[in-house]
């Protein structure tokens, strides 16, 4: 009997590269011409696994939203680890954005993408697992192409496939 090779989904997240990126964006937000002389904080909160970002306007906290984007994307992280919770007035007249860190695929999601490997109609099986999805089958062809098909559906957690057998 041939060999059954398997493969995980799940939305772990390398922490290190999080914290990179973000004492990244501390970095570069302090030599921004136009962060220049006005407050700003960005404060992850690892027990909470929450990420702050204070400005003193809407114009400058949709600025530093999108650098941590573009430090989280080379550093290799999607840009949905993020998951924005509420925008609200802070002290001394500063908007403050709060945003969730997603490193877990929801229940509902992943029953989703188990129908959706299913759907595909390979000789794989989809099993949910705790917070990841296991899938086995008899030929790597065929779970490569479910790695392909689901890769190209939108999610909304961020996607990581490892530990491939």
């Amino acid at each position: 009997m041939a060999k059954e090779h398997s493969f995980d989904i799940s939305a772990k997240i390398n922490m290190q590269s999080f914290k990179d990126a973000i004492n990244l964006v501390d970095r570069e937000v302090s030599n921004r011409y136009d962060f220049k002389g006005t407050p700003y904080e960005v404060s992850y909160k690892e027990k909470e696994k929450t990420l702050v970002l204070v400005a003193s306007s809407d114009n400058k906290l949709d600025a530093l939203k999108d650098v941590v984007v573009a430090k989280l994307l080379k550093q290799g992280l999607s840009s949905k680890v993020l998951d924005e919770l509420r925008v609200e007035d802070s002290s001394g007249g500063n908007r403050k954005a709060t945003f969730k860190i997603v490193d877990y695929i929801e229940s509902k999601e992943a029953k989703k993408i188990s129908a959706e490997i299913k759907n595909m109609k390979l000789k794989v099986s989809a099993q949910i697992e705790g917070d990841s999805i296991r899938v086995k089958g008899q030929k790597l062809d065929d779970l490569q192409k479910v790695i392909a098909g689901i890769r190209a559906m939108e999610w909304e957690a961020p996607l990581v496939f490892e530990n491939m057998r």
